[in-house]
Parts: structure tokens; C-alpha cells; sequence
């Protein structure tokens, strides 16, 4: 928790990108860019300490649990997914590799599901993902590579058995990377443009836009006003709030202007950076008076508590109140209070240490 309020970190991985895993230079061109964003956007106190070779291009479990739930304020999180077969034997993020860490935390970790549409038997694989895995969503990764297939787009009829494969099976959210491009994959390939669409023939769906669309941000907000099963993930995003707060200021400003203060996300993208300090730097920052008066809105504590956590929470169908009775006590918690013990300097200043 922070200040009293429930944290779901709604994207987080939990890669293998390590040297045995990638099959080509494009492996490693891809986590040498997760680290190249890193060591632009961090702030300087806030860089990794840990091996980039054993630690950062691998996720170990216990350091994950450690840094998110331990050390960090989350009371939840998201494991996202990347499959990326063309540059890795056994995939980036994977379903079967999620479960991995879901299972060790499993009240307090929800797994993302990943197929590519362009597969023969993707309606299968969602069927399979969802019984066999235990994925509660799915992320949709659009400028994947497929042989000479360099992405594919949401509004593509390909894919509209698979969201109704995921309709009939309860399964509600949608999660995409709408952002910006991670080399070598393309830019336009993410383009945002091809969310309406399936938004407006999918109303029952909620499709969650990590990375608010960036660096398209006017045309997701365009997309969101008029699509109101449209949701903004700050992944990313969040990253600025160090560096950039005007620029931030400006992104949070459009997106309550426009989603409304229900349809923000909260999100990281643990572990490229630390998620310590971005909720730190979140819950502290306002809003400029000149962007209030432009755009009529307001960043309160209020607002700031659905989007840390609230709002996700309800499109997971999570009731905030039994889900902290639920850990209070589990192994994270106690493990957390005697971190704290053990760190006076970590507990000072929060409310919660549970």
C-alpha cells in the first residue's frame, strides 16, 4: 500500500532474455534497448546495482518478489508478455514462463497469455493458454515478427475469432503495447490507429493501451473519448515524471481531459526501471496551475488512488477490501515487515509496511 492506498502495478515482466535463450543478434539487440530506455529515463540514484548479464537480461524470481512486494509498495501486479519466437528459442515472456512467478505469489500475481494471430491454430492456443496457464488476459504484441511477416494490426478480421474465443472463455481484458518501438521492431507497427475499431465491434472487451499510445498520444485520446471500453496504461509514461515533469504534466492532463480520471492505469514497467521511485514521484506530483485552468481537470489524492489501483482492480473484478484481508499475513507480508525491521530507514515516511 501507499498513503493508505491499494497499489496494483498493472505491467510488469518477466523475461529470459538471456544468452542461451536467443537464437540471433536480434535477441540481443531487443534487451540491449529494454537497457539502453533504462539508463536514458532513470534517475541517477535509482540505477541498477545488479549484473546486466545474470540478473537484468534474466529475471530471477525472488528478486522480483523482492523489489515489487518487499521493498516496493504493490500489493499486486501484472506479468506482461512479449513471445518474440523469431529472436528467442523459448520466447521473451511467455504464458508458461509466468506461471513460474504467479505461482509463487499467487493471490497477489495475475499472468498475461500472448498469441499471434498469424498462427493456424491461434483460437487453440487461446483455449489452451487460458485452461492449461491460468491467463486472466491476454497482450497483444502487433509489431511481432512472423518469417517475412513484420507485424500485423488489431483490426484485422484474422484476429476477431480470437477476442471472441476470449469472450466466450470470461476472458474481458485486452492488453496492447501501443508505444513507442523497441529495436529492431517497427515504430509504425504499433501504431494506435487500429484500436477503434475492434473497440467499437468488442464492447464487452476492455482493451487496456500500454504506454498511452506514445508517441501518438493524440490519437489514442481521440480513440479513448470515443470508445469507453478504451483504457490508458502509464507504463512508461510514468517514466517522465523524473526527467520531463512538464511533458508528463501535459500526458496526464490530456488523459483526464479526455478518459476521465476512472480509465488511467497504473503501470511501471518493472523491471526496465525501479518502481519505487515512479509511484514515489506519482503520488507527490501536481498538476500545473496554467494546465488545471486549460484543461478543467485536477490530479487529487483521490484520483491518484483509483489509478494506482482502483481502477484496474475493477476490470480484474478485484474486490479491493478481501484482497488485502487475503495477504495481510501471507509470506510477502511477513517477509516485508521484517525487511522493515531489519531497515528502519525503509519504513520511515509509509503508512503500511504490509
Amino acid at each position: 500500500m501507499k498513503n493508505g492506498a491499494f497499489v496494483f502495478d498493472a505491467h510488469t515482466g518477466f523475461w529470459d532474455a538471456s544468452k542461451e535463450n536467443c537464437k540471433n543478434r536480434f535477441g540481443d539487440v531487443f534487451i540491449e534497448s529494454f537497457y539502453g530506455i533504462h539508463n536514458a529515463l532513470n534517475p541517477p540514484e535509482s540505477k541498477w546495482t545488479m549484473q546486466y548479464e545474470s540478473v537484468f537480461r534474466k529475471v530471477d524470481p525472488d528478486w522480483y518478489l523482492s523489489e515489487i512486494f518487499i521493498k516496493g509498495d504493490a500489493d499486486m501486479s501484472i506479468l506482461s508478455t512479449q513471445v518474440l519466437k523469431d529472436f528467442y528459442y523459448k520466447g521473451f515472456c511467455s504464458a508458461e514462463r509466468n506461471m513460474i512467478l504467479r505461482d509463487l505469489a499467487p493471490e497477489r500475481i495475475i499472468s498475461l497469455g500472448a498469441v499471434d494471430p498469424r498462427i493456424p491454430n491461434g483460437v487453440q492456443e487461446i483455449e489452451r493458454q487460458v485452461k492449461e496457464c491460468g491467463v486472466r488476459g491476454f497482450k497483444w504484441y502487433t509489431a511481432e515478427w512472423r518469417g517475412q511477416s513484420r507485424g500485423w494490426s488489431a483490426n484485422d478480421p484474422m484476429v476477431f475469432p480470437l477476442y471472441e474465443k476470449c469472450l466466450e472463455l470470461g476472458i474481458k481484458n485486452m492488453h496492447f503495447h501501443k508505444g513507442p518501438g523497441v529495436e529492431p521492431l517497427s515504430l509504425a507497427r504499433f501504431d494506435v490507429r487500429d484500436i477503434d475499431e475492434p473497440a467499437c465491434l468488442y464492447p464487452e472487451l476492455n482493451f487496456i493501451i500500454d504506454h498511452v499510445g506514445l508517441p501518438r498520444l493524440d490519437d489514442f485520446c481521440w480513440i479513448g473519448a470515443s470508445c469507453p471500453n478504451v483504457y490508458g496504461s502509464l507504463a512508461l509514461a510514468l517514466a517522465f515524471v523524473h526527467k520531463r515533469p512538464r511533458y508528463f504534466a501535459e500526458i496526464m492532463a490530456n488523459l483526464l481531459f479526455w478518459l476521465g480520471p476512472e480509465r488511467i492505469i497504473y503501470g511501471t514497467d518493472f523491471p526496465i526501471w525501479y518502481p519505487h521511485w515512479q509511484l514515489d514521484g506519482f503520488m507527490a506530483f501536481q498538476l500545473p496551475d496554467d494546465l488545471k485552468e486549460e484543461y478543467g481537470v485536477d490530479l487529487t489524492d483521490e484520483i491518484k488512488q483509483k489509478i494506482i489501483g482502483g481502477n484496474i482492480a475493477r476490470l480484474y473484478g478485484i474486490d479491493i477490501e478481501s484482497k488485502l484481508k487475503a495477504i495481510e499475513n501471507d509470506e510477502i507480508a511477513q517477509r516485508k515487515r521484517a525487511y522493515a525491521a531489519e531497515h528502519p530507514e525503509f519504513a520511515q515516511g509509509k503508512e503500511e509496511v504490509a
